[in-house]
């Protein structure tokens, strides 16, 4: 055997150990199409069968065989404690939990129930935890009233995110402020927030009217109506409860009270006082 050197710049003669390189690479080109067409037509498969329902049927029965073996075991709902009901009716409660005792444990879906709690008028907020080995464990955070609001004829309670609570058996809170207009319920936070900075005064609104969308008319106890203004309501309150504490302004015989322009207060007598002051000789 001879070795021989290949001259220099001359390029080397392919021989028959090439081939074998060449057709490797093929093959692994080979397998690689291979692979990729056997994956698609896996997911092309699995696509079938999901849209046929087997692998659905297929969970849903694994789960059946958990749960039941799970009650065999002794993890079934034995109790349910709720926490921070005042207001929400138990039978609501149970409704919306949809459990019923002796059911498996693991099929009951707390995160199911705390959405249907939540819809229920008083929940502002509901936390739902399984308790093993049998309890399911319920925390409400209720609504809190802040006035009527009267709507088509009607009397509706919301609470002070201007959400409705309830429209039914609500006679029981009728000492509450009775707000008007299609969208007061959304203002009305604001505006008795505001009222209370004269918590003397504000005791006496019996009645709010939302004029035009953009501001308040306000009935007190007396049958005196208060017109605010559009912009700086709070000041034009203040001066309202400040006159009244220097001159007994609400004590006399008035039926309206126009605040709406900061510089001058616009008094409106009942027809026999104005008469009154139209005659000769009256005190001005």
């Amino acid at each position: 055997m001879r070795f021989v050197t290949p001259a220099r710049g001359a390029a080397p003669r392919r021989g028959r150990t090439a081939w074998p390189v060449r057709l490797r690479r093929i093959a692994a080109g080979l397998a690689s199409g291979l692979f990729i067409l056997a994956a698609l037509a896996g997911i092309a498969g699995l696509a079938l069968l999901w849209r046929s329902g087997a692998i659905a049927d297929a969970l849903a029965k694994g789960t059946a065989a958990i749960d039941t073996r799970s009650a065999e075991l002794g993890l079934t709902v034995r109790s349910v404690l709720v926490e921070g009901r005042a207001e929400t009716p138990a039978a609501s409660v149970l409704t919306a939990l949809s459990v019923q005792r002796g059911q498996p444990l693991l099929a009951f879906d707390p995160g199911a129930a705390k959405l249907r709690l939540e819809q229920l008028g008083w929940v502002r907020e509901a936390a739902v935890e399984r308790r093993f080995p049998g309890t399911i464990l319920v925390k409400l955070v209720e609504r809190h009233p802040l006035a009527l609001w009267q709507h088509d004829g009607k009397l509706a309670l919301v609470d002070d995110t201007g959400t409705v609570i309830a429209r039914d058996h609500i006679e029981r809170f009728a000492s509450l402020p009775i707000v008007v207009g299609d969208d007061a319920p959304q203002y009305a936070p604001a505006l008795l927030a505001m009222l209370g900075s004269e918590p003397g005064l504000k005791s006496r609104v019996t009645a709010a009217v939302r004029v035009s969308g953009r501001r308040w008319n306000l009935r007190l106890d007396n049958a005196i109506d208060v017109r605010l203004p559009e912009e700086r309501a709070e000041a034009a309150w203040k001066r309202l409860a400040d006159l009244d504490r220097a001159y007994g302004l609400l004590r006399r015989d008035i039926i309206a009270i126009d605040l709406r322009m900061p510089d001058r207060l616009v008094l409106q007598l009942p027809p026999e006082a104005a008469h009154r002051l139209r005659e000769p000789g009256a005190d001005t």
